[in-house]
């Protein structure tokens, strides 16, 4: 549904080039609508079929991602291609057919929407595209200035690239994790308690400027109830009490996890 919303766009977005492109051409040249379209075609049908290949490239990988990312961005990306390979065959079938049939025959210099709304809107987006136009002649005057600062921003997204870190499920300290016990099976309750205690006494030991507290159950655990399975919540300290670097949750599982399975 992500990638149909997004394709609203791309499948009308080709046609809309090629129309306007045709519509330049008879105000531009006085052509007929037949004409104008075969010679707008001749202009933009290489763009619009760089366009397809440039878009296919970013998105056709997607659908070989691996694991949960490939699992749900598989469809995304094949929504995305496929709507767009369809805009680009209207684009280069249908909508020429249309503008040669359907288009009114302009006079040279004569344009579309002169009145009303839209010729308020295309007086206004006319002068912004000369704006536009002097103000990119400006840039180039002063190509080298314009370049460092290209130079400049183009450091820095490189240098927040390699800072912020990068996952598709980022890890995050919530004050809180469980700790699961299971010991072989066949035993008794009262050897998982003497477990839980050892863990239990671990925390509040070696921990105890971290934790808060830990609450512990004997009967149910991941792997489903029985006398041998056992689960504990620890509860963390305010990250204000807590080291930054060694007081995080994932630190203490880490250490955790070493004094139990030294290997």
């Amino acid at each position: 549904m992500f990638a149909m919303v997004l394709a609203i766009g791309l499948l009308v977005d080709d046609a809309i080039v090629v129309v306007e492109n045709v519509e330049r051409i008879m105000s531009e040249e006085g052509l007929t609508p037949r004409e104008a379209t075969r010679k707008s075609m001749g202009q933009i049908q290489g763009a619009l079929v760089g366009i397809a290949m440039v878009l296919s490239a970013v998105f056709v990988p997607m659908a070989f991602f691996g694991g949960t990312t490939g699992a749900i961005y598989r469809q995304f990306s094949i929504t995305i291609v496929s709507a767009m390979v369809l805009s680009v065959l209207v684009a280069m079938i249908l909508t020429p057919a249309l503008c040669a049939t359907l288009l009114k025959p302009l006079h040279k210099g004569e344009q579309h929407g002169q009145r009303g709304f839209f010729g308020w809107f295309n007086r206004t987006f006319n002068r912004n595209a000369e704006r536009y136009e002097k103000g990119v002649a400006k840039i180039l005057h002063r190509s080298l200035r314009w370049i460092l600062i290209y130079v400049l921003l183009l450091g820095g997204m490189v240098f927040l690239f390699l800072r912020l870190p990068t996952s598709f499920l980022p890890q995050e300290d919530r004050g809180m994790f469980t700790t699961s016990i299971q010991l072989p099976s066949g035993s008794t309750q009262q050897q998982t308690l003497k477990v839980v205690e050892k863990v239990e006494n671990y925390y509040f030991t070696h921990e105890k400027d971290n934790i808060m507290s830990v609450f512990s159950t004997v009967g149910s655990g991941p792997g489903g109830n029985g006398q041998n399975v056992a689960r504990m919540f620890v509860r963390l300290k305010d990250w204000d009490a807590r080291d930054p670097t060694t007081g995080s949750s994932f630190a203490i599982i880490e250490r955790a996890t070493k004094a139990f399975n030294p290997d």
